[in-house]
This record gives structure tokens, C-alpha cells and sequence, in this order.
């Protein structure tokens, strides 16, 4: 007797063989490539792995190194000073094209951003954070630095979601919506996962702030960083609709983090243990002006444009 497959196993199958293909792609492009990684697009990128992850970090790598222009700096973090000093043959390959390999202390998911803004005392170029599990696209940087260059005092992302509250209390984050594209909003949250540019502006208040993430978001920097840019009046904008995703590198998307944050409720004790009663209450009332307290439209936005 056969088996029926779900129309949604059907499409996680299709989904897997493209990753699998374009993984492939970039397999064969790091074993025969000579080409930098690094070019003259005025911004940092800045990547983290650790564990077995180091073993598939040079995929995401050299996806951003494929792309339509490539950043001035690229740096891959990682929490053991053996690998730096042996670097495994893969990131050898690339250090050779460019790539900064850098120890750090282990700060979890804020080794992404938190070392390299403690090693500048003042920030001139913006930073964009990528994840080790992500094949980014031709135009990924691009379209970041080209919103950038718009928009130079604030937060772009590809991929955001829309803070919700009712009665003055932040929803569950299950419960929060995608960001709205074209409307300026202090709810706007980004989403590490697809790539997030931060202002120089943002990188030093982020300096400033220190690890004061360990006490309240240990496992959750993107409510850390959200949290960050609202008290210093940083607006975030999304690039295109604000939902934008990229293929996984095949193999790394199962358990951690993630299931921990969203299906676990960590991200939401850490949003408790994160915002504070002032925190709350400018996120309220940005949400009262904008779409009154029941979440319909009531007035105008501010528009992207504005």
C-alpha cells in the first residue's frame, strides 16, 4: 500500500533538494575558487559559529562572498582559540580570500555582533549580522546597504515581525504579526535569521550598553538589540516586504536555538525579563496612535518615505 504524502511533506521535500542544490553550488565554488571575499562596499559583516556548525560555516561564507558586491570587512566569530590558531582547512581557504577568523569570549547568539563592537571605540561603518546556517542570496548586501545609504540613521532588515499588545501588555510572540512594509514603527522587531544592517549610531549604544544582555536576553539578541534601539529612538526599516528568507545550509536547521526561543516560550520570558514598564509603555502608545488598541488601522502611518 502506498504512502500519501502531505502536500506540505511534498513541499519540505522540494524545499530540501533545492537547498541540497545550491549548497552543492557553493561547495564546489569553495573548493575552486580564488576569489576575495571581501571587496569595497563600506560596511562589516559579521558572522559567529561554534561546534559542529564550524564544519558548514564556509557555505554561508561564501554565499555572501557571491554576492553583487561584497563588504569591506568579514569577520566569523568563534567562541575557541584552537580553531583560530589551527583553523580547519575550510576556513584556512578562506581566511586566504580575505575572511577575518576571531576569537571571543562565549556571549551564545551575541557573539554575532557583541565582540566586534567592543573592539571599536567609536563606530564609522555599519555592521550587518549574518547566521552560520544561511545561504544568502546574489543581492543580500546589496539591498541592505543601498537602504543604508537612504536611510543611514536607522536599522534595516530583511525579515521583521509587528509587536502586538492588548491592554498595555506585549502578546505572546507567537501572537505577533509580520511587519508592515513602508510604515515606520518603534514595534518593528527584525529578525536576526535573513540579515540585519545596524547604524554606526546603534553600534555604539550597543557599546555602551555592555553585557547587560546576560541578565535578561542570554539566548535572545534580537530582542536584546530591539530593546536597545527603541530607548535610544532608533527606527528600524524593512527592506522589500519585510518577509524575506533564504535556504538553509542542508543539515542545520533541526532543535537549538530556535526551537528553544519560539516553541519552548524562551523568547517570551526573556521579552519579560528584557522590557522594561518604559519599554512597555512607549510600545503601547506607538501601537495606540498607529493602530488603535485593538490592532485595526485607526489613523495614518508615518510612511518609509517620511
Amino acid at each position: 500500500m502506498r504512502r500519501a504524502f502531505s502536500v506540505e511533506g511534498l513541499r519540505g521535500l522540494r524545499q530540501a533538494y533545492r537547498d541540497s542544490r545550491r549548497a552543492s553550488y557553493f561547495l564546489l565554488r569553495h573548493r575552486f575558487s580564488t576569489e576575495p571575499l571581501v571587496g569595497d562596499a563600506p560596511v562589516v559583516v559579521s558572522m559567529a559559529s561554534h561546534g559542529h556548525r564550524i564544519r558548514t560555516a564556509h557555505l554561508a561564507l561564501e554565499a555572501i562572498g557571491r554576492g553583487t558586491v561584497r563588504p569591506r570587512r568579514l569577520v566569523l566569530w568563534v567562541p575557541d582559540a584552537a580553531v583560530v590558531a589551527d583553523p580547519p582547512a575550510s576556513l584556512a581557504r578562506l581566511v586566504r580570500r580575505g575572511l577575518e577568523l576571531r576569537a571571543t569570549e562565549n556571549w551564545g547568539p551575541h557573539n554575532k555582533y557583541f565582540p566586534y563592537v567592543r573592539s571599536e571605540a567609536h563606530h564609522e561603518l555599519p555592521l550587518v549580522t549574518a547566521d552560520d546556517d544561511v545561504l544568502y542570496g546574489d543581492t543580500w548586501l546589496a539591498e541592505l546597504v543601498a537602504a543604508h545609504r537612504a536611510h543611514p540613521q536607522d536599522v534595516v532588515a530583511h525579515r521583521a515581525h509587528r509587536i502586538r499588545l492588548a491592554a498595555g501588555r506585549i502578546l505572546p510572540y507567537a501572537q505577533w504579526t509580520p511587519a508592515t512594509p513602508g510604515v515606520l514603527s518603534r514595534r518593528t522587531f527584525p529578525t536576526g535569521l535573513s540579515g540585519v544592517l545596524y547604524p554606526p549610531r546603534m553600534l555604539d549604544a550597543l557599546r555602551e550598553a555592555g553585557p547587560a544582555f546576560q541578565a535578561c536576553a542570554p539566548r535572545a539578541d534580537d530582542v536584546w538589540l530591539h530593546a536597545v534601539a527603541l530607548r535610544h529612538g532608533v527606527l528600524v526599516r524593512v527592506v522589500g516586504d519585510g518577509r524575506t528568507s533564504y535556504r538553509a545550509v542542508p543539515g542545520t536547521w533541526f532543535g537549538g536555538l530556535w526551537a528553544h526561543n519560539v516553541w519552548g516560550g524562551g523568547n517570551d520570558a526573556q521579552i519579560a525579563a528584557t522590557y522594561t514598564p518604559e519599554d512597555v509603555a512607549a510600545l503601547w502608545q506607538d501601537q495606540l496612535e498607529t493602530e488603535g488598541p485593538d490592532g485595526p488601522a485607526r489613523r495614518r502611518h508615518p510612511t518609509a518615505q517620511s
